[in-house]
């Protein structure tokens, strides 16, 4: 199926590709506001299907573009956040000068929204071209569900070996070495090779991945959601139906609770527009079109407050 759209080649080997969308051709290029989308473990263009859908509903002064990474498709088994954000800073970098004056939001889905968490407070934040605002949809914690999602104890007991592997590499220097793909059920159901260092980011407790576990403490919460400030209005959507997140978690309070650090820092979260999207799963491929349909209604509803606010402050 051809896409109609545009590929923005915003670094030497990357690309950002804009959705065509209803209102293609319409207005100066200067004259739009751009959401960017940043897609999870495995993903690359047009892998995710509801930014088209979004694309479709968007008015005539926003556009979307997916970003393409290096740790897009299979290259995240040897990359990082650290490394994501500094291809979303020449990618958001981008957009600024195209558009001078125009918003720049971030939309990530699944582990895109740790690379939004990486962006915004993580080592090297105050460097980064500012974006306008931020989307988290399907933020969930790695190690948590490759814990519950592994049954048998033997696949449990294989997966700690997988991690006790890394962190011997680790501990002899040897970050970007191969954690060896004999018995290793991380690379098997991932289906990319894994360096130690991302083994361990991914799947041990305080990795650099791990911005969403349902057992981080406040202290925690307060350096990550807690430094996010006003100037970066947030919005966090989670499906009901999200096979990631263990059933026993009550996903209500736990977008409550970082919203009260994003808010006790000074910072701004939409909880009207935010919130569980009811019968929507990880990325909501196959969902019911009214369920799509909920989660585009809210990140227009979104995007609309905030051009509202921006408009309110002057």
């Amino acid at each position: 199926m051809a896409h109609a759209g545009i590929a923005h080649r915003y670094s030497e080997k990357l690309i950002a590709f804009e959705h065509g969308g209803a209102h293609s051709g319409k207005g100066e290029e200067g004259e739009k506001d751009t959401l960017l989308w940043i897609g999870g473990l495995g993903d690359g263009l047009l892998t995710v299907q509801y930014p088209s859908t979004i694309a479709k509903s968007l008015p005539p002064n926003w556009a979307i573009a997916e970003v393409l990474l290096s740790s897009s498709y299979r290259g995240w088994g040897t990359s990082s956040l650290q490394k994501d954000a500094k291809e979303l800073a020449e990618c958001v970098g981008y957009f600024c000068k195209l558009r001078p004056g125009r918003e720049v939001v971030l939309m990530g889905h699944s582990t895109g929204c740790q690379d939004i968490m990486e962006y915004v407070v993580g080592e090297g934040a105050s460097t980064r071209p500012e974006i306008s605002a931020a989307i988290l949809q399907a933020g969930v914690s790695d190690r948590e569900a490759w814990d519950f999602l592994l049954p048998e104890p033997e696949e449990k007991a294989s997966c700690a070996a997988v991690l006790a592997e890394a962190e011997r590499l680790l501990a002899a220097g040897k970050p970007k070495e191969m954690v060896p793909r004999e018995n290793n059920i991380v690379q098997r159901e991932l289906g990319a090779a894994i360096s130690a260092y991302r083994t361990h980011s991914l799947l041990a407790k305080g990795g650099d991945d791990d911005y969403f576990s349902t057992d981080l403490d406040d202290e925690t919460l307060r350096r990550t959601f807690g430094r996010f400030g006003e100037d970066v209005p947030l919005m966090f959507l989670l499906g009901s139906e999200d096979p990631f997140v263990h059933p026993s978690t009550d996903k209500v309070a736990l977008l409550s609770r970082w919203a009260g650090f994003v808010k006790e820092g000074g910072g701004v979260v939409d909880e009207v527009n935010g919130g569980v999207v009811e019968g929507a799963h990880h990325n909501l491929d196959g969902d019911p079109e009214e369920v799509v349909g909920d989660l585009v209604k809210r990140v227009l509803g979104f995007l609309q407050g905030f051009e509202q606010r921006e408009e309110s402050r002057g």
